[in-house]
């Protein structure tokens, strides 16, 4: 750590360099270098230093509570609640001090804890489960902060590239008022030490021993939720330091938490202080200043945790159980939801920032409207077109991810296709600024397809583990998301706007010819899944029924999560990033037709269309002239029925209902 702090004191913008530096701690060198070390190189450094003391010490009091070795302030949401607090204060214009900042963003980022460790039993229920938690919870709460970035964008302007870690700092003021914050928070955690050894055994062991075991939960979640508050106060999220630091300690054989925990800040210390060297080295010193130092942590804990997933064992088969419809119910559902689609098609194309009558859109389908009218339906309806077939894609590959996965917590975007969407079309944004839309749509669902090849690479190893799947996947949706911060904070750093309204899942400006790569991947697939809809009911029972009736296994997932990866990508390229459409249709689908897939794959199909369309409608009605984006609205429905569903299903094991 010290060789380290050396290291990185010598990087910077400027030209002083070891020499220099050298010579003032002999009481000699040159005012510059003075002036340098004290107003840019000792705060950058002091914070990283307290920034990976922070982390380490609350991934590794996070990972003991939950017993759960994935736990750490990003799988808890905790970066995400605090970083969502920090940005509603800049949004509506409070400009804290740094001690109230950090106040705001423990309550935020204590809540975001506290739901996801009650929704996942205390993480103690597996690691998929308690991932698909604080993942599905962190996009959620991402929704919210990126909808403040886009409607108040003057005022929150700065806050993208800080929202991912940047240790750039300006004088010691923050790091003189946080830095005893962390110092009493570790002090605390480590005293609690031998308690966490004795919660290790199990409550029940622990209680017979003298401990109090709700208490001293209560005492180490607000000690590991205080000093991640800290953490992004000074600099801003920084990913997955928590994950990784307690893991390496692990792995050299210490589990005592009194040694546990020290040597968890050292290594975490390293992890922060190493990045930005990687950094400063690599891009030099005005890179270290343009990129967060968080994309780099963020890549290298997506390393980890697709290392740890690769060494996961399958946990017990899981049934998703429903109650059984009859067909009467399944006929009465399909028509009910087939006229309210009809009627979600002609609201959005009556609604928007003009308001038109049902004439309106007669006359214009017999030719007989004025240049205006026939203007704004001409750009409205591919717009309709794009939300209804892309919902419907959503949600039938949502439904065939959490037959193939048998965990209806799974969802394409959280299996690394969306975000490698993302990173197609996010690069050719920003390096091919006047790319057309058909080259846009095809670099995405280009990336889309790289990613989901990745992904199931990875997750193979002697046969598909379909909790390594899920987890992998979310390493790779982590690792892909650093990748689209680091294109556009070093390229196109002032126009984040642009990105982040193709981020949010958009429809604006769509052509006809971006709705027909859709329009074929839904023709294509559908036959295929509903000749296959009773492979998929096989599917997802276990891994030895399909065997026992003549099922090729691995030939069935590839085939079935390839169909999913083409409808995904090719609704990602029309429609930008919409989440949760493909985990809130097809529960909803079970919970009124049964777990049949020959009934479930139409009427969540219904329902994703339905749901994107009026999130559509709705986004570019709310607050017109101005848009909110179709993804951050579905996001913004679908987090309650989330919370929900997680909520009804926490004491079933493996997080399966």
């Amino acid at each position: 750590m010290v060789v380290l702090a050396a290291v990185h004191l010598t990087q910077g913008t400027s030209a002083v360099g070891a020499t220099d530096l050298i010579g003032l701690m002999f009481g000699g060198g040159s005012e510059e270098a003075a002036r340098v070390l004290v107003a840019s190189r000792l705060p950058r450094m002091l914070a990283g230093l307290v920034v990976g003391v922070a982390l380490g010490v609350a991934g590794g009091a996070f990972q003991s509570l939950a017993r759960n070795p994935l736990a750490s302030p990003d799988t808890l949401a905790v970066n995400a609640g605090a970083h969502l607090a920090v940005v509603t204060a800049a949004a509506f214009g409070l400009s804290l001090p740094v001690l109230p900042a950090g106040g705001l963003a423990f309550v935020g980022g204590l809540g975001a804890a506290g739901l996801v460790m009650a929704l996942s039993s205390g993480g103690r229920e597996g690691p998929t489960r308690l991932i698909l938690a604080g993942s599905a919870s962190a996009l959620a709460l991402a929704a919210v902060t990126t909808l403040l970035l886009l409607l108040y964008e003057q005022a929150t302007i700065g806050l993208f590239a800080w929202g991912n870690g940047s240790l750039v700092q300006t004088d010691l003021v923050a790091v003189r008022q946080m830095a005893p914050v962390v110092g009493a928070g570790v002090v605390l955690t480590v005293a609690l030490g031998r308690r966490l050894d004795l919660l290790a055994l199990g409550d029940d062991t622990a209680s017979t021993l003298g401990v109090n075991v709700r208490w001293t939960r209560l005492q180490i979640t607000l000690l590991a939720v205080l000093l991640s508050a800290a953490a992004v106060t000074l600099v801003g999220p920084v990913g997955f330091v928590g994950l990784c630091a307690p893991v390496i300690v692990r792995l050299m054989g210490v589990h005592k938490h009194r040694a546990l925990l020290p040597m968890s800040a050292i290594v975490g210390v390293g992890i922060v202080l190493g990045s930005d060297i990687i950094l400063r080295a690599v891009l030099g010193g005005q890179g270290g200043v343009d990129i967060p130092t968080g994309v780099v942590t963020t890549l290298f804990g997506s390393i980890v945790l697709i290392a740890l997933a690769r060494r996961q064992r399958d946990s017990r088969p899981g049934r998703q159980h429903a109650p059984v419809r009859s067909r009467g119910t399944f006929l009465a559902v399909t028509i009910v939801l087939v006229s309210v689609l009809c009627g979600a098609l002609v609201l959005g194309m009556l609604a928007g920032d003009t308001w038109l009558l049902t004439g309106d859109v007669m006359n214009w389908l017999q030719g007989r409207t004025g240049r205006a009218l026939t203007f704004v339906l001409d750009q409205r309806y591919p717009r309709v077109l794009a939300a209804i077939t892309a919902g419907a894609a959503l949600a039938i590959a949502g439904t065939v991810v959490q037959a193939v996965c048998r965990n209806p917590l799974a969802e394409p975007g959280l299996l690394g296709i969306t975000a490698g969407a993302g990173v197609g079309a996010v690069a050719l944004l920003t390096f091919v600024p006047l790319a057309g839309i058909a080259a846009i749509s095809g670099a995405a669902g280009a990336g889309a397809l790289l990613a989901f090849a990745v992904v199931y690479g990875l997750s193979w190893r002697g046969g598909l583990n379909s909790d390594r799947l899920v987890l992998v996947g979310v390493g790779v949706w982590a690792g892909c998301f650093a990748v689209i911060t680091f294109i556009i904070v070093a390229f196109d750093p002032w126009n984040t706007g642009k990105a982040l309204t193709w981020l949010s899942g958009s429809t604006y400006g769509r052509t006809p010819m971006q709705v027909l790569p859709v329009a074929v991947a839904l023709a294509v697939v559908i036959p295929i899944v509903a000749l296959g809809r009773n492979e998929l009911d096989v599917l997802a029972l276990d891994d030895d029924t399909p065997r026992v009736l003549g099922v090729p296994l691995e030939k069935a997932r590839l085939l079935a999560l390839g169909g999913a990866a083409l409808l995904t990508s090719t609704a990602v390229s029309a429609v930008g990033v919409v989440g949760f459409v493909g985990l809130v249709a097809p529960h909803a689908a079970r919970a009124m037709v049964g777990s049949r897939h020959a009934r479930v794959l139409p009427v969540a199909g219904l329902l994703g269309a339905v749901l994107v369309s009026l999130a559509d409608t709705v986004g570019r009605t709310v607050i017109a002239p101005a848009q909110i984006p179709a993804g951050l609205v579905t996001a913004l429905l679908g987090t309650p029925y989330f919370i929900w569903l997680l909520w009804r299903s926490r004491t079933t094991t493996g997080g399966r209902s």
